[in-house]
């Protein structure tokens, strides 16, 4: 026996797009605005996050105790209405439901209440994190970022890959880059009182200081640990052993960092292929942002509307150009060469040997190309120790997809597969590989060549809507000195 759902209610989106004119409906929502009439009626503008657009509510006299519960009706409220959908005379809307019963869930006062008609900043939004959802920029946001995940599962799904959860706490530092996050269960209070009771002092915060010998086989892991900058390595041992495999999870990065295109804590989408190289996983990674764009685009066409409308003019225009032409392919010394030929002043200055700026990978892809890029075969200095290495001593089997207004979008590599490099690798970049000895072991058990990337969720987000801060492309934006809500 098949149960009935907790309530029988109607979802505004459905009855806007698939209820027909003459069914009575259940609707609950909140209320965006209440506009009374002489005549004894009212119009509700009902909004349950459903939908971009929300549904106009006809309220009279003839629902009991109508006088009372309307003054009750406020900005913010939330109300349960029973009527019947109605063809709408007014311009804008097909429909409209004609309360018969009026119930309020939960009051509202319309003057404190912090979303008013008027505009408000990205930046008082986002103290306003709790509310800022109910808003028409960022009910769009997490219906497109839901619309994202969905499509990113349904791409891997469909192609036979496997679904790996990668630990959160990790004590492989993935990227060697020092910015992990880290965790204890040790008493920093009692470690400071400790250290300074031996005359050593501590830091402003009360946290030992590095030249504290901190013993962490007390520590609740009995090593060091931190919370994970990359699935990437988990992925590959799953990549290894059962074949095409993706990770989909957050990550992060205490890097201080205020930009517009930075996050603490981030989520990434990592998939790993065996017996991939680099060419095909280049064509993974550009089939794949293609794929994920034109399924979004079918599924949220009046919130991208919006986003077009109001955040980004050309946003539309560009994500038909990114989903519909191929991507251009050139190698990182080629990209110096355009960049240092094209008389272009940068704040950055261009040098090979030098990791490139969002400036010039926008100058590449939206006045040189005028279309998405993917660059190859970085200097190994700047690359991570996994990326496989080229014959020519000097680069790696490195591979950036870069995407006008964003810049780099995918990040990834050949890995190197081959034991006594992967060692020298590791070396050069100050590691120590008795700390990666089951990363070495997949190379000596079995080893084959194999290839992956990562596609960070925001900045997709932020490429899909055009919101100019990745702040604005998460629920609840952790950053330096921020980790409210």
């Amino acid at each position: 026996m098949t149960e009935s759902p907790p309530t029988m209610r109607t979802r505004i989106a459905d009855c806007l797009t698939k209820v027909a004119p003459g069914t009575i409906v259940d609707v609950r929502g909140w209320v965006r605005t209440r506009r009374e009439s002489k005549q004894e009626f009212a119009f509700i503008e009902l909004n349950d996050g459903s939908s971009f657009h929300s549904l106009q509510v006809v309220a009279d006299k003839s629902i009991p105790d109508y006088e009372t519960l309307i003054k009750l009706v406020q900005t913010g409220a939330s109300v349960a209405v029973v009527g019947e959908l109605k063809e709408s005379p007014a311009k804008g809307q097909k429909v409209e439901l004609h309360a018969q019963s009026l119930k309020v869930l939960g009051q509202a006062d319309a003057a404190k209440y912090p979303l008013q008609k008027k505009g408000h900043s990205f930046e008082f939004l986002r103290e306003k994190a709790h509310l800022r959802p109910r808003t028409n920029t960022f009910g769009a946001m997490a219906r497109v970022r839901n619309a994202i995940c969905h499509a990113i599962h349904c791409y891997f799904q469909q192609r036979g890959f496997l679904y790996v959860h990668a630990p959160i706490i990790s004590t492989s530092d993935c990227e060697g880059a020092g910015h992990m996050f880290q965790v204890t269960t040790l008493d920093l209070a009692k470690l400071a009182q400790l250290q300074q009771s031996k005359g050593t002092g501590a830091s402003p915060s009360g946290a030992p200081t590095a030249s504290m010998e901190i013993d962490y086989t007390k520590d609740f892991f009995g090593k060091k640990a931190g919370l994970t900058v990359s699935g990437q390595l988990e992925a590959e041992i799953f990549a290894c052993s059962v074949g095409d495999c993706y990770t989909f999870g957050p990550t992060f990065r205490a890097e201080n960092s205020n930009t517009t295109r930075h996050l603490a804590e981030f989520w990434m989408i990592e998939p790993e292929m065996p017996f991939y190289e680099l060419e095909d996983n280049m064509a993974l990674a550009e089939d794949f942002v293609r794929t994920v764009i034109k399924e979004v685009m079918a599924k949220c066409p009046d919130d991208l509307q919006f986003f077009n409308d109001r955040i980004e003019p050309t946003l539309l225009a560009s994500l038909e150009n990114i989903s519909g032409n191929d991507f251009i392919k050139l190698t990182y010394t080629e990209a110096v060469d355009i960049l240092l030929k094209s008389g272009q002043t940068f704040e950055y200055p261009v040098a090979w040997g030098k990791d490139l700026q969002s400036e010039h990978e926008r100058f590449l892809t939206e006045q040189h190309f005028k279309q998405p890029v993917i660059l190859t075969d970085y200097p190994r200095e700047i690359k991570s120790f996994y990326m496989r290495a080229n014959d020519d001593g000097k680069t790696v089997r490195a591979m950036d997809v870069l995407v006008p207004r964003i810049g780099e979008i995918i990040g990834g590599s050949q890995r190197e597969e081959r034991h006594d490099v992967l060692i020298q690798r590791m070396q050069e970049c100050g590691l120590d590989p008795a700390d990666y000895w089951w990363y070495l072991e997949l190379r000596e058990y079995g080893t084959v060549p194999h290839s992956g990337f990562g596609l960070g969720l925001e900045r997709t987000v932020q490429l899909i809507t055009g919101m100019q801060n990745i702040r604005d492309c998460i629920p609840f934006p952790r950053t330096p000195k921020s980790a409210d809500f």
